[in-house]
């Protein structure tokens, strides 16, 4: 089961850079898109509807932006749009289908880069996303989210440690959470489990030069219930070309899709 999961930051501008041609030849099973920043209404050119794919949106009602999708070769048994959240789900961050041996979801986590009130409102996700996690782990379903998480992890996972180590997305509370669903919900960062090299990010600021010197951010992850363990077979960064500020992750998993 091949995997690929990628903030688009507008599917419109990163089809305009070869996205589409490029999933064509990836050929995944499964795809998950967040920031795609479009209304339906937006987007009904065919290229935004791959013929191989069943094609998901969960949009948010503000135009431009925010916005997940999912594109799957299989029909899903269900699909879940939003969290049952009044904060959020109007914002278009979360997007599941079921299958029957799994479930997978399409997730954008809010970024608090614009202050105290938006730093707020992404610790209200983490909890709400930490409930839902629970209760997926009870139900003993098989689950994967993939998704722009906003969060660095570790050391190894940023250029500038120490220099944002009081920035939205590399600070303590944020990284405790990622301890959390990793220790005590057992889940699986499904890249470190076969990939340990440091620099590798899967996200870049557009100031500077911080892509051509590799001034990067790993805030994109495939998050794996404890079902998984063993499973990835290879999980790496694609930077061979650019369709956003934030590169695909993909994913090869000896699993039944």
């Amino acid at each position: 089961m091949k995997i690929i999961t990628l903030n688009v930051n507008g599917i419109r501008a990163s089809a305009k850079k070869g996205l589409f041609d490029w999933l064509k030849k990836e050929d995944p099973d499964l795809i998950c898109l967040q920031e795609v920043r479009a209304q339906l209404g937006d987007i009904q050119d065919t290229i935004y509807w791959p013929e191989t794919y069943h094609c998901f949106h969960h949009t948010a009602e503000k135009k431009g932006y925010s916005g997940v999708a999912i594109f799957s070769k299989k029909q899903p048994n269900k699909i879940i749009e939003g969290l049952d959240s009044k904060e959020f789900d109007h914002e278009g961050r979360y997007i599941e289908c079921s299958f029957d041996n799994f479930s997978i979801a399409s997730v954008y986590f809010p970024s608090g880069t614009t202050g105290t009130t938006r730093q707020d409102l992404k610790y209200q996700f983490l909890d709400q996303f930490s409930n839902l996690l629970k209760k997926t782990i009870k139900n003993k379903k098989p689950y994967i989210f993939c998704g722009d998480v906003n969060i660095v992890h570790k050391e190894v996972d940023i250029k500038n440690w120490k220099a944002n180590q009081k920035n939205s997305g590399c600070l303590p509370e944020e990284r405790a959470w990622l301890d959390f669903i990793f220790d005590d919900l057992a889940c699986i960062d499904s890249f470190r489990e076969v990939n340990q090299n440091d620099h590798e990010y899967t996200w870049w600021s557009n100031r500077g030069k911080a892509y051509q010197n590799n001034v990067g951010w790993r805030i994109d992850y495939q998050i794996l219930t404890s079902h998984f363990e063993g499973s990835v077979m290879d999980s790496y960064v694609y930077k061979e070309q650019k369709f956003s500020d934030h590169a695909p992750l993909v994913n090869q998993y000896d699993y039944e899709f």
